[in-house]
């Protein structure tokens, strides 16, 4: 029987990484095996992916050497940066550069770089109808990935450019669910106005990104944009009032009340919605919610996310 080609998933613990690591473990007769990249072996998370089956290497995407032990032999591999862990565009855009020139060297087959839009494409540092944030960025979380996709393009890499959406996975972990007022009643502030705002399941997104490998590379040299559902504020509001089993209502404010708020980030995430917002059309087009469902034939949608999860968002 033929050895499985290896597909080296960085962040491997995390919400994406591990999403395509199960997705891969989890289809005991397809072609590809995983190795899964993590700073802590011993982590509760990483045992239990290699009691699932998986080859366990540490590596720190700060160490480019590290990087290329983890990648030897490979066929393929899962590129993901965790932004909010450092808070720092430059940090992340040196840590793609380093996967960057690993992947060259490792000679991948294909690699997956999740991603997304450089906002300044859209909105110039010149418009002031968002600020700009850290001298040179509008959404800097969105803007260091987009602008490292360059990295990967000038090495000549056999690359699928992966852009996810929203998390809904936001509302338990990130604090972005519905909130008690005053009055004790629950309310979903965002500023997005009426636009439908692309949104998908993080496990999905690792379970798309596992259909675009088995593809045989079909989209190498593509971007693909993956969603489970474009949903407006208020009709969030609604399938959380439905799930959570008592009244939310859809508290639509401006970005620049969301900045306002004032805790750490409040200004990146303030212009990400206004970009959503204010871009709904380009980004819904980019988002493709019937390829992310042949991609992951498992792909839910909101309501089909809340039927599992509304029990476990906060509702401080």
């Amino acid at each position: 029987m033929p050895s499985k080609k290896i597909i080296v998933v960085f962040g491997a613990t995390g919400a994406q990484g591990g999403g395509l690591a199960r997705a891969i473990l989890h289809d005991k007769s397809g072609e590809f095996s995983v190795r899964a990249v993590t700073r802590d072996i011993h982590s509760e998370k990483a045992k239990e992916l290699a009691h699932q089956g998986a080859e366990l290497v540490a590596a720190n995407i700060d160490d480019p050497e590290s990087i290329e032990q983890a990648l030897k032999g490979a066929y393929g591999a899962y590129f993901v940066t965790f932004y909010w862990a450092h808070s720092s565009p430059e940090k992340e855009t040196a840590e793609a550069a380093n996967f960057a020139l690993a992947a060259k060297k490792a000679g991948l087959k294909h690699a997956i770089w999740s991603t997304l839009e450089d906002t300044r494409k859209y909105v110039p540092l010149s418009d002031n109808r968002m600020p700009t944030l850290m001298g040179k960025y509008k959404v800097p979380h969105f803007d260091g990935k987009g602008e490292a996709d360059n990295f990967f393009i000038e090495a000549g890499i056999p690359v699928t450019f992966l852009r996810a959406s929203f998390y809904w996975d936001n509302f338990i972990f990130f604090g972005s669910g519905p909130k008690k007022g005053a009055d004790g009643r629950l309310a979903l502030t965002l500023p997005i106005g009426k636009s439908k705002m692309a949104g998908i399941a993080s496990e999905d997104i690792g379970k798309c990104a596992y259909g675009i490998f088995k593809r045989n590379g079909e989209f190498i040299g593509k971007t693909v944009g993956v969603a489970g559902e474009y949903v407006s504020g208020q009709r969030m509001a609604e399938l959380l009032t439905k799930a959570l089993k008592q009244p939310v209502t859809y508290n639509e404010i401006s970005p620049a009340v969301y900045r306002a708020f004032g805790f750490p980030g409040a200004d990146d995430l303030g212009n990400m919605f206004q970009f959503y917002d204010e871009f709904e059309k380009e980004l819904n087009t980019i988002r493709d919610v019937a390829l992310s469902k042949k991609l992951n034939p498992e792909l839910q949608s909101f309501e089909q996310w809340l039927s599992k999860n509304a029990s476990r968002i906060p509702l401080g």
